[in-house]
C-alpha cells in the first residue's frame, strides 16, 4: 500500500473529495514526522506505538567487498503493534529481535555463506 491508496480509502470511507483527503493524510504524516523528530512517542490505540530509540555505533561490513564500515550512532524508530494488530497475527513479543544496531558476528560471501 502506498500513500495514494491511503488517500483513496480515506476519500471513499468519509465521502470527502480526494483533494481534502490528501490534505488530511499529509497533515497526519507531517505531524507524526515532527513528533518523531522531537523524540516523542506516538501512541495510536488499537494500532500500535512508534518509539524513537538510540542506535549504538558499531562496525558493519560491505556485503560486496567484505570491507569494514563504521556505523555511526544515531536514532531509529521502532513500532510495536497494538492489541488489535496482535489479534491479526502480528507479534509484539520480539521487537528486540531486529539487530540493525549490532555488528554481524561472522562475515559472509556474496551468496550469504559464512566465511572463516
Amino acid at each position: 500500500m502506498i500513500k495514494l491508496d491511503i488517500v483513496n480509502r480515506v476519500a471513499e470511507r468519509t465521502g470527502v473529495p480526494k483533494m481534502k483527503a490528501e490534505q488530511a493524510v499529509d497533515a497526519l504524516f507531517h505531524s507524526m514526522k515532527e513528533a518523531l523528530a522531537r523524540g516523542e512517542r506516538i501512541e495510536l490505540r488499537g494500532f500500535g506505538v512508534f518509539v524513537v530509540k538510540p542506535r549504538k555505533r558499531g562496525v558493519g561490513r560491505n556485503p560486496r567487498t567484505g570491507e569494514e564500515v563504521a556505523i555511526p550512532s544515531g536514532k531509529t524508530i521502532r513500532f510495536k503493534p497494538g492489541k488489535e494488530l496482535q489479534a491479526h497475527g502480528f507479534d509484539a513479543e520480539h521487537d528486540d529481535d531486529i539487530h540493525d544496531t549490532e555488528a554481524p558476528e561472522a562475515s559472509a560471501d556474496a551468496a550469504g555463506r559464512p566465511t572463516e
